[in-house]
């Protein structure tokens, strides 16, 4: 292993652990910069960012482990939005950022989408896609073959139905419910 890898493999697992920190971060990023928006725009944006909370809300509760801040999986989750893509709560995140940056103007659309590509496509996604890969091998290849990243094109049929467990809903997501209505309101 290069030392370049190493180094890259560094960050991301520090980009993984400190992936809360770096959302507000984000969200900063996006007060700062804000600017006036038209009521329409607004109300849009505050569309956006409902959604992206209700997606992540379905991804959470389809996790039967809470993850908290090291990468772990007990099982492969390959059924509710997780059938459908293999990052659904990014995808939630992504949505309430866009949202959240549409409530806020163009620039600051602009600087959270480039902010979330780097962080997310580019450090975390990755950390954890490996982290799968090593953990369920060959299960994870096929799931990975059949599922894009953050839409599939073909959706599958019967593995949209899957556990969903409330309890590990509302122990991972309460914290992520209060910082999307405190940022919304802001």
């Amino acid at each position: 292993m290069s030392l370049r890898t190493t180094r890259l493999n560094k960050a991301r697992e520090a980009a993984f652990r400190l992936r809360g920190g770096l959302w507000t971060l984000l969200f900063i990023v996006v007060l700062v910069v804000a600017e006036p928006v038209a009521r329409g725009t607004a109300a849009l944006g505050l569309l956006i960012v409902a959604l992206g909370q209700g997606i992540r809300f379905w991804a959470a509760g389809s996790i039967t482990l809470y993850r908290g801040e090291k990468v772990r999986a007990a099982k492969l989750v390959t059924w509710g939005p997780y059938a459908l893509a293999r990052n659904p709560l990014y995808i939630g995140n992504g949505l309430i950022g866009a949202g959240w940056g549409l409530m806020a103007g163009g620039k600051a659309l602009l600087m959270f989408a480039a902010g979330f590509l780097i962080i997310y496509c580019l450090l975390i996604i990755p950390w954890e896609e490996a982290f799968l890969q090593g953990k369920f091998g060959t299960e994870y290849e096929e799931y990975r073959a059949n599922t894009g990243r953050f839409f599939t094109l073909r959706p599958p049929s019967g593995r949209i139905r899957g556990p969903f467990v409330p309890s590990i809903l509302w122990e991972s997501e309460r914290h992520s419910l209060l910082v999307t209505a405190a940022g919304t309101a802001l």
